[in-house]
C-alpha cells in the first residue's frame, strides 16, 4: 500500500531484530520515506535456515532510499546496546524513533521449559525492551516528534492466553507493560510509546521454519505491519500514546478497507494471532473454523478408519520419502481413552515407520491427547492449533517439529482417510 508521506525524511529509528521478518519490513518502509536506519541485531553470517543479516538487510534498506548502520547487536547485552546506540548519536545526531522488534519465543508448558529458555525470552522480550528504551530515551526527549513502538500484544489476562506457555507469555506480556508503564511517565515529555500486534499471523521465514506452507498460507504478508506502524510513527506524539493497537485497526481508521492485497494467498482463510480479542474462540471451538477441504476429507473417509489403531495403519500405508523430507521429525503418541497405549512415529528416517508399544521411546516430540480427539485430528475434524490452544492436545519437547503435524494430517487427508 502507498502511505509514504516523507513525514519521516531525515529522521532515525533504531529497530531491534531488523535483519529479517516484521523488523525488516518496517525498516525498509521508513527508508522509502528517506529515513536513517540502525539495524540492532546479532545475525552477521546467514542462519542455515533463516535468510538475512544485517549487511544484506542494510543494502536493501540503501537501495529503499534510506541511509542504514548495521549495529551487530545482542539486545540482553548492556554494552552492546549503549555501543549501538552512541555510534547511532555519532552518525546521524540523534534518536528520533526507536522499534523493540526482538523477540524470543518457545511455546512450552511449565514442566517442559528449562530456565535456559525462561531467562532468555525475559531476557531477550522485557529485559531488552526495557534496555533499549533506556538507552534511547535522552535522545528522544530532544526529538520533534518522538516515538516508541513496541511489538507487542494487547495486554489480555484470559486464562488461555497462559496456560500453554506462561513464560511466553509472562515475557511478551513484560514488552507491553514497558507500554503501560512509559507511556505515562513521559506522557509530559511528549514521548509516544505505544504498542503495535497482528490481527492474524504474519508470514515471516521462522513462521515457514515453524509451520511450514500451510501456516505461511494463511498469514498475511510484513507488509501490513509495516504500513501500520508507518501510521502510528507519523501521528503527532504528545496525542498519540500509551494505545495497544492491533494492525487492520490502524489501517481501517486511515480508509483502507480492503486488505486482501496484505493475504499471503489471495482469499485464503487467515489464521488468528494469540492474544487478539476474540481469537480465543477460534482456538476453543474444536468443531469450527473447518476448510472446506478439510470437511470433504471427513465425509469420504470410510469407517474403518475410526479407531486409532486403523489410522496408524492407513498412516502406515502412506508414509514414504515425500513426507519424511517435508517433515523430519520423530514423533511419540501416547493416547489415552478408548484406545489407550503409545506409537511411535518415525518421519524422519528412511521411507518412515509406525511402531507399536516401541521399546525404544526416544523422540523429538511427545503427543498427548485422547484417541477419540486424535482420530478427529487426522480426519481433518479437529485442527491441531485449536487442539493445542484448548488443552486438548499436550506436546512436550520440540514445539517446532509439532507444528509439523499439520502437514502430515493435510497429507492424509487428501488421500480420502
Amino acid at each position: 500500500m502507498a502511505l509514504n508521506t516523507g513525514k519521516l525524511a531525515g529522521k532515525t529509528a533504531f529497530i531491534t531484530g531488523a535483519s529479517r521478518g516484521i523488523g525488516k519490513s518496517i525498516a525498509l518502509k521508513l527508508a522509502k520515506d528517506g529515513a536513517n536506519i540502525i539495524i540492532a541485531a546479532k545475525t552477521v553470517t546467514p542462519h542455515p535456515k533463516l535468510p538475512g543479516t544485517i549487511y544484506s538487510a542494510a543494502e536493501e534498506i540503501v537501495q529503499a532510499g534510506g541511509k542504514c548502520l548495521p549495529c551487530i547487536v545482542d539486545i540482553r547485552n548492556e554494552p552492546d546496546v549503549e555501543n549501538a546506540v552512541n555510534e547511532a548519536v555519532k552518525m546521524f545526531g540523534g534518536i528520533d524513533i526507536l522499534i523493540n522488534n526482538a523477540s524470543a519465543i518457545n511455546l512450552t508448558g511449565t514442566l517442559n521449559t528449562s530456565m535456559k529458555k525462561y531467562d532468555l525470552m525475559n531476557s531477550v522480550n522485557a529485559r531488552g525492551t526495557y534496555l533499549c528504551s533506556q538507552a534511547c530515551l535522552p535522545y528522544l526527549q530532544q526529538s520533534k516528534n518522538p516515538h516508541i513502538l513496541n511489538i507487542s500484544p494487547p495486554l489480555n489476562m484470559k486464562p488461555i492466553w497462559f496456560k500453554n506457555h506462561t513464560a511466553y507469555t509472562m515475557a511478551k506480556y513484560g514488552m507491553s507493560m514497558c507500554v503501560l508503564g512509559m507511556a505515562a511517565e513521559f506522557k509530559d515529555d511528549g514521548i509516544a510509546v505505544n504498542a503495535l500486534w497482528p490481527k492474524t499471523a504474519i508470514a515471516t521465514a521462522a513462521i515457514e521454519m515453524l509451520g511450514g506452507s500451510d501456516m505461511m498460507n494463511q498469514s498475511r504478508k510484513p507488509d501490513i505491519m509495516a504500513d501500520a506502524a508507518y501510521v502510528m510513527l507519523t501521528k503527532n506524539s504528545r496525542s498519540y500514546t500509551g494505545n495497544f493497537a492491533i494492525d487492520e485497526d490502524v489501517l481501517k481508521e486511515v480508509g483502507i478497507k480492503d486488505l486482501e492485497d496484505y493475504s499471503w494467498v489471495q482469499g485464503a482463510d487467515l489464521l488468528p494471532d494469540y492474544f487478539v480479542e476474540g481469537a480465543e474462540k477460534y482456538f476453543m471451538n474444536n468443531e469450527g473454523s473447518l476448510k472446506k477441504t478439510n470437511q470433504k476429507a471427513a465425509s469420504d473417509s470410510n469407517g474403518d478408519s475410526g479407531s486409532a489403531e486403523a489410522l496408524f495403519a492407513h498412516i502406515s500405508s502412506t508414509l514414504g520419502t515425500d513426507i519424511v523430507g517435508k517433515v523430519g521429525a520423530t514423533y511419540l503418541f501416547e493416547l489415552s481413552g478408548q484406545e489407550t497405549g503409545k506409537w511411535l512415529l518415525d518421519l524422519k528416517n528412511g521411507n518412515g515407520s509406525v511402531t507399536k508399544s516401541p521399546s525404544d521411546e526416544s523422540a523429538q516430540c511427545v503427543i498427548g491427547m485422547d484417541s477419540g480427539d486424535f482420530t478427529k485430528m487426522f480426519r481433518g475434524e479437529l485442527n491441531s492449533m485449536q487442539a493445542f490452544m484448548s488443552g486438548k492436545l499436550k506436546i512436550k519437547g520440540d514445539m517446532s517439529q509439532a507444528l509439523k503435524l499439520e502437514k502430515l494430517t493435510k497429507s492424509l487427508q487428501k488421500s480420502k482417510l
